[in-house]
């Protein structure tokens, strides 16, 4: 897999999640700790994109 197609899937699944979120905070009777499963799996994608493309950003400088 390349670096962007792996980009692009952890962005992919990052919106899955932002819409799960949005979703879940909907629902009448919200489960606080599956929101926090959620939110907290949503910053790790968001790390690890940004860790990514910094990377990428500095390889392409050199």
């Amino acid at each position: 897999m390349s670096l962007q197609s792996h980009l692009a899937e952890l962005e992919r699944r990052h919106m899955a999640l932002q819409r799960e979120i949005e979703k879940e905070e909907l629902h009448p009777a919200t489960d606080a700790l599956k929101l926090h499963e959620l939110k907290r799996r949503k910053l790790q994608l968001k790390d690890e994109i940004s860790k990514l493309k910094t990377e990428t950003a500095s390889a392409t400088v050199h």
